[in-house]
């Protein structure tokens, strides 16, 4: 293989070699002379007596290096229609004067900011100020639920919270205020402060002694602007809590070093963008992937990141995505699969493609939900670029496996994120946490020390980390999904490990049903879920939303997927039933709920997790579900 394939084997036979050459692309205060400390393993640290600062790596030496008078983030809103360009020099003053502000409100190094907004570059401005002066950010996506923001303002402890008056929907305005206002009453830890940005779509009134108007905090010469704190690279420069938070939050924390190493290589090797290059990333900062691929991993480049306010259908329609990477000449779309599903529901030809010039893009990148082979070749075929699946967690920050396409473009395969990334020692386990042979399904695993980048523990809980993680399969860090390597060395990820069912003894992968029932032309997209069963012990039961357009009957369709995935899989598979529905219950970020479905359908109590986009589609899919439950 090559280039990857040197990459690869040096990452995992001498890690200490190989990261310590690439944290030469960072700029350090003191360039570490120690790059893995395991001597607390599994606590494993790298860079230890290194010390840098993310904010200086991102801007401050952007601008020096020439760029300050180049794009570092364009706002598009599909909204309100603003469009604004902030080249490096002008994020670079409006970051420093955030964050003298958060100083002088009494903020300092190692103190927690919450960070409450919509898709706004104040979020950007915000996080990078934090970064800046040492503080730790926690961003919870706007709108989230308020006693879900109070579990996580008792976790994080934050000094101020920084929100806004509002955020905005393609249908509705949200307001944020009386959210956090409602989250403040439940919580027990208060903020010193809450600054709030006022939208012109709705203000808020302030009239709390601790609340703060961001305007006039950025009003020039109200403060003396932030210069770099000097960090240890193994500080902490972000808590992120995990979509599926229940209970107690469990907060991934990330440290300075090793993630803007890390973001760097993955940039240059994975994403094949650098100096000059735009990178669309739909998503939000709220999510993994906003904070690495929207924030801090093209500035860290010096390339251009496009903040996009909306969505991919309804703002105003299927070609959103399209026109954005038309009007700012994007090289390089990383979206969600669920998202191309989307657009393909209401535009399954890809008559709107047409429409624009996208001779500038490169690359789909898609991740965050399993990419059936169909959703693959039909935005391959229509957009005429790679589409490249890739896999990583909320917890690893960066892609575990993909196809590096700066690094050695390797062959697409559907249905596979291609191969491991360098640094990710990637095994599959049998129940007694031996490697099974090529083409076996097993758990995915990952052979420690994790590289740079990853979660260094849970935040204010090590031992949970431990457990959570590390304590499954000795040596190894516990993915907690299930799949296979075939025979070149790809990985298919077949999906969560308790997404496999077992009917009558037969372990079978929902996963492998889901593709088989995606590739009919009428399916948008799918899910299929283990329902319990007193004679087979668990039976799968398929459900499918159709694209725009069906006019068949529902009971033929059902009839065909049925006969699809006897063929495909085979009887053993047991599928007998799928119904047709209008929607499926998804988180923010794409991710259909297929827990809560399985737990409708076996009478279980359900919570419903609050990162759920529309919570209406599960009380409409309820009956539905209990149906499946009685047949």
């Amino acid at each position: 293989m090559g280039a990857y394939d040197d990459d690869y084997r040096a990452s995992v036979s001498d890690p200490n070699a190989f990261w310590g050459r690439q944290a030469a692309a960072i700029d350090w205060f003191r360039t570490p002379s120690t790059v893995l400390d395991d001597s607390a393993a599994p606590h494993y640290r790298w860079f230890p007596d290194g010390r840098l600062n993310t904010c200086y790596n991102a801007l401050d030496r952007q601008v020096i290096r020439g760029l300050a008078d180049e794009p570092a983030l364009i706002f598009h809103s599909a909204i309100t229609g603003a469009r604004q360009t902030y080249t490096y020099a002008k994020l670079l003053e409006l970051v420093a004067q955030l964050g003298g502000a958060l100083r002088d409100l009494g903020v300092a190094r190692g103190d927690r900011v919450v960070i409450y907004l919509p898709m706004v570059p104040e979020a950007v401005i915000a996080m990078l100020a934090c970064a800046r002066i040492g503080a730790i950010h926690s961003v919870v996506f706007g709108g989230f639920a308020a006693t879900e923001l109070a579990a996580r303002i008792d976790d994080a402890q934050p000094k101020v919270v920084i929100s806004a008056s509002c955020g905005l929907e393609a249908d509705r305005v949200v307001a944020y205020k009386p959210l956090l206002e409602a989250a403040l009453a439940k919580a027990s830890h208060q903020p010193s402060h809450c600054v709030i940005l006022q939208r012109e779509q709705l203000r808020a009134e302030l009239v709390q002694p601790r609340d703060l108007d961001f305007d006039l905090l950025m009003r020039p010469g109200s403060c003396e602007p932030a210069v770099c704190e000097e960090l240890a690279a193994t500080d902490p420069l972000y808590i992120l809590y995990t979509s599926g938070t229940t209970g107690k939050p469990k907060g991934i924390v990330r440290d300075n070093g090793g993630h803007a190493v890390a973001l760097a290589y993955s940039m240059s090797t994975i994403y094949d963008i650098g100096v000059g290059d735009v990178m669309f990333t739909a998503s939000d900062v709220g999510w993994v992937v906003g904070h690495s691929y929207i924030v801090y991993a093209p500035l860290l480049v010096g390339a251009t990141t496009v903040l996009y306010e909306g969505k991919p259908v309804g703002t105003p329609d299927a070609a959103s995505f399209w026109r954005v990477a038309s009007m700012h000449r994007v090289k390089a779309l990383f979206t969600a699969p669920t998202a191309i599903r989307a657009i393909r529901k209401v535009d399954p030809d890809g008559a709107l493609i047409d429409n624009y010039d996208l001779s500038s893009l490169q690359t789909l990148f898609l991740a965050g939900e399993r990419l059936d082979p169909d959703t693959f070749g039909w935005a391959g075929k229509k957009l005429g670029v790679p589409v490249v699946d890739h896999w990583w967690q909320t917890e690893t920050g960066w892609p575990i496996a993909a196809n590096p396409r700066g690094l050695e473009p390797l062959p697409l395969k559907a249905g596979s994120p291609s191969v491991p990334v360098p640094g990710f020692d990637v095994a599959v386990l049998g129940r007694d946490g031996v490697p099974v042979p090529a083409g076996q399904e097993g758990a995915i695993c990952l052979r420690l020390p994790l590289p740079p980048g990853t979660l260094t523990t849970v935040w204010g809980d090590d031992n949970r980390f431990v457990a959570g993680y590390l304590s499954t399969f000795e040596g190894y860090y516990l993915t907690g999904d299930g799949g296979y390597l075939d025979e070149d060395g790809y990985l298919y990820v077949m999906g969560r490990t308790d997404d496999v069912i077992n009917v009558a003894g037969h372990r079978l992968s929902t996963g492998a049903m889901e593709a088989v029932l995606a590739s009919h032309p009428a399916v948008a997209e799918c899910a299929v879920i283990g329902v319990a069963d007193e004679l087979k012990g668990q039976l799968p039961r398929g459900l499918v939303v159709t694209k725009a357009g069906f006019t068949g009957e529902d009971s033929t369709l059902a009839a065909e997927l049925v006969a699809m995935v006897r063929q495909e899989v085979g009887a053993v598979a047991c599928l007998r039933q799928v119904d047709v529905v209008a929607a499926l219950p998804k988180t923010r970020s794409g991710k259909i709920l297929r827990k809560t479905m399985r737990d409708i359908a076996d009478g279980r109590p359900t919570v419903v997790p609050s990162t759920i986009e529309d919570p209406a589609v599960v009380d409409a899919l309820t009956p539905v579900l209990r149906g499946l439950l009685r047949g």
